[in-house]
């Protein structure tokens, strides 16, 4: 028998309350999984069997030890605002509300969103908190959510300590490069180029959304609120959007959301701060080092990720300069961001998406709270010990040699994902033997 149950919120209904062993005890609580940009496709095959590698044997056979991973489906390419209340509203119910005033700022032709008529988990509360693993944009999407959580957007009765351990795996909280290289103006974010995998990227959205009443099932861009769906928008307007759209070029979509100016903004608001209560660990991963001004990715690593090893470099060799307005982070480095400058080494070193400072946390070291380690997923516990879960804390663990789809989505049953299924089950479980039972 399996000891990790998958399910999915994709559509309008999932029944899947808590869930009490033979023993009488409630289950252990579930690990949330939240993909990145573009995820949410094929994700049961793409996962794979990482179940295998949860649990020790000890754990796997005492019951009341068993976790289940549910994956939440959120819009591939929405924001960071627009993926929260997605992934709140599948995870507790009822019809999905990206907010009034929110909807009316950046253009929704409604606030309101697909009805989940049972949520996967509509226990979730501050009493019932839930582990969360987001990769890639999956994770800055769960501190977005702690963000709404902790600001009473959905309501006094929820708050941030909903969200029991918060894991990421490559995660561009403070930006990362290769959106401009995608086709977001340097100049003036979030204008696309028109030649651009970007304005590309917009039209593939646009063109199956329009269709979505046949697309959803294989390619659901929940774009429900933005009326784009052929019973909703007339052949001409569709045109007219796939030569400049409205929404590819707005606030509101996930490529400005990876822009250096719009983390800016969240950080100025205090967004990302550390909730007390809350467990948090993250694993930002390089693929190769900077040397005389070069940054060259393992050439046996090409044909397992030809297209990340191809924007590898291009990520390294960015020229910050050219950024308007200017990046804090650039500010504060001056001259020393240039390629070969002191300390510009973690800006510059890369995941194939991401740059390594990014992938650390939100805020700079000096505005949260953060200890790093250099780190070794398959190392034995004689080799590397485990390091006891601190609550309101981020635990940074820099993977080197590893690139942005090294551990996850796509599995292919190697060390490194054995190893990171094996230590987050055990750290999990550390975290539930230090937190009270309700």
């Amino acid at each position: 028998m399996s000891s990790v149950h998958h399910e999915t919120a994709s559509g309008s209904t999932a029944n899947l309350k808590a869930d009490f062993t033979s023993t009488g005890r409630r289950e252990s609580p579930p690990l949330v999984i939240v993909e990145g940009f573009l995820g949410g496709f094929g994700t049961q095959t793409r996962w794979g069997d990482f179940q295998n590698h949860w649990h020790d044997d000890a754990a796997a056979g005492d019951p009341s030890r068993r976790r289940r991973a549910i994956f939440v489906s959120v819009g591939p390419v929405s924001s960071l605002h627009d993926r929260a209340c997605e992934l709140f509203y599948a995870l507790k119910g009822g019809k999905l509300d990206y907010g009034a005033e929110h909807a009316a700022e950046h253009g929704h032709a409604t606030q309101y969103g697909r009805t989940y008529v049972d949520g996967l988990y509509p226990d979730w509360s501050n009493e019932s908190p839930l582990h969360f693993l987001g990769h890639s944009f999956g994770g800055p999407t769960i501190t977005k959510l702690q963000w709404l959580l902790k600001t009473g957007f959905f309501g006094d009765e929820y708050g941030a300590d909903m969200l029991l351990s918060v894991t990421t795996v490559s995660s561009p909280f403070r930006g990362t490069s290769i959106v401009y290289l995608f086709g977001e103006r340097v100049d003036s974010a979030p204008q696309v180029r028109f030649f651009s995998v970007g304005s590309f990227i917009t039209k593939v959205v646009h063109l199956v959304s329009y269709f979505s009443p046949w697309t959803a099932t294989h390619m659901d861009f929940h774009t429900e609120s933005r009326a784009m769906s052929l019973y909703e928008t007339s052949p001409w307007s569709m045109l007219k959007q796939l030569l400049k759209s409205d929404w590819g070029t707005s606030r509101d979509i996930a490529p400005f959301d990876c822009t250096y100016v719009s983390s800016d903004t969240r950080e100025s608001l205090g967004e990302g701060e550390v909730n007390g209560k809350t467990f948090y660990r993250s694993y930002a991963a390089s693929w190769s080092d900077m040397r005389a001004g070069t940054f060259t990715p393992p050439s046996k690593d090409f044909w397992e990720e030809p297209v990340l090893y191809y924007y590898a470099s291009p990520v390294a060799l960015f020229d910050f300069s050219v950024l308007r307005p200017v990046p804090s982070f650039v500010e504060l480095m001056g001259k020393d961001i240039e390629i070969g400058g002191e300390g510009s080494e973690m800006y510059r070193e890369n995941d194939g998406v991401v740059p390594l400072f990014s992938q650390w946390h939100p805020l700079a070291c000096k505005r949260t709270v953060c200890e790093h380690f250099k780190h070794d997923i398959t190392a034995t516990p004689s080799e590397e010990p485990r390091k006891r879960p601190e609550a309101g804390k981020w635990h940074v663990y820099e993977l080197h040699e590893t690139h942005h789809g090294t551990i996850a989505p796509t599995w292919r049953d190697s060390p490194r994902q054995r190893g990171f299924w094996k230590e987050l089950g055990e750290y999990l479980r550390d975290i539930d033997d230090l937190t009270p039972k309700s």
